[in-house]
């Protein structure tokens, strides 16, 4: 096996590794479903800020910090996109532990196509006839449930635009995916850190107080954020950034079949009439992604 051939199934693996923690996360969360999501947030910003941190001076990379703090510019797009993340974090958290999984995993299932159409209106990125055809369906599957049932899946938009936009901010700053994790718990941590000892009132919230089951799950809040990402910094070095995105599917998949045959949340006509249209644009999606790019190989 070539050198080539390794590092692509080294890719796969860890793509695959990366897509299954997101998707079997709301497993994690169920089982904190007694401590309040604010708190759930706050444990989880700490302890990736110290793992990340633990990390960052493992591998050496210390000194990509200075330049980014000094830039007051890159700091405030990224305090920005770290307001993004830390709502669609406190959004999940909550969604998970209120019985929201499918609207959960819809949201994940709109932020592809959600990207394209960003891509399109702010990257000048130029879009093929059936990426549009995609879009459009996930507007009308969308729109039809809002229109024929009264109900508006805000969970799920909120889910994928916040994810979505916080991507497109990322996306334009020169900042490496831990380097930038750090950064992102470096400028929350203060205010949870001012939560947890002064507002914080749960059960839970005094964790000389807690069995230990409970501090582990809690201390394991920053494993759980951390190790898939570095799962997937790992799939994105070895693998076509488009290649990876077939795998992203994975995640809100696990999450469906979560919901439904785990937990029991009822599949309401309203939602399964939008899956079944956003599952059709995904695969139009798909099946254009792999056509373009056996046309460039060919090419």
């Amino acid at each position: 096996m070539t050198d080539d051939a390794a590092r692509s199934r080294q890719g796969v693996f860890f793509a695959i590794a990366a897509y299954t923690m997101w998707g079997v996360a709301p497993i994690y969360f169920k089982w904190l479903q007694e401590v309040p999501a604010l708190e759930i947030l706050s444990h989880r910003i700490l302890w990736s800020f110290i793992l990340v941190f633990i990390l960052i001076m493992v591998l050496r990379r210390g000194n990509r910090l200075k330049p980014v703090l000094q830039n007051k510019q890159q700091m405030a797009r990224l305090a920005l996109a770290t307001c993004l993340l830390g709502g669609n974090w406190f959004l999940f958290i909550w969604a998970i532990n209120n019985d929201h999984i499918l609207d959960a995993s819809l949201g994940y299932y709109i932020n592809p196509l959600l990207n394209v159409a960003i891509g399109m209106a702010f990257f000048a990125e130029r879009m093929r006839k059936m990426q549009l055809v995609a879009i459009a369906l996930a507007v009308i599957g969308v729109l039809i449930q809002v229109i024929s049932f009264g109900s508006v899946p805000w969970v799920a938009l909120a889910l994928a635009c916040s994810f979505a936009i916080y991507g497109a901010i990322r996306k334009r700053l020169p900042i490496d995916s831990i380097t930038g994790l750090w950064l992102e718990t470096l400028i929350l941590t203060p205010a949870v850190l001012i939560y947890l000892v002064f507002f914080a009132s749960s059960n839970a919230a005094d964790m000389t107080q807690n069995t230990w089951q409970i501090n582990t799950l809690l201390i394991a809040a920053g494993v759980v954020t951390t190790a898939p990402l570095l799962c997937f910094t790992a799939a994105a070095q070895r693998i076509r950034y488009s290649t990876l995105g077939f795998f992203q599917y994975i995640g809100p998949s696990m999450m469906f079949v979560l919901a439904v045959w785990v937990y029991g949340e009822p599949l309401a006509a309203d939602k399964l009439v939008t899956f079944a249209i956003i599952w059709v644009a995904l695969a139009l999606y798909s099946i254009d992604t792999l056509v373009h790019q056996q046309r460039s190989k060919r090419a």
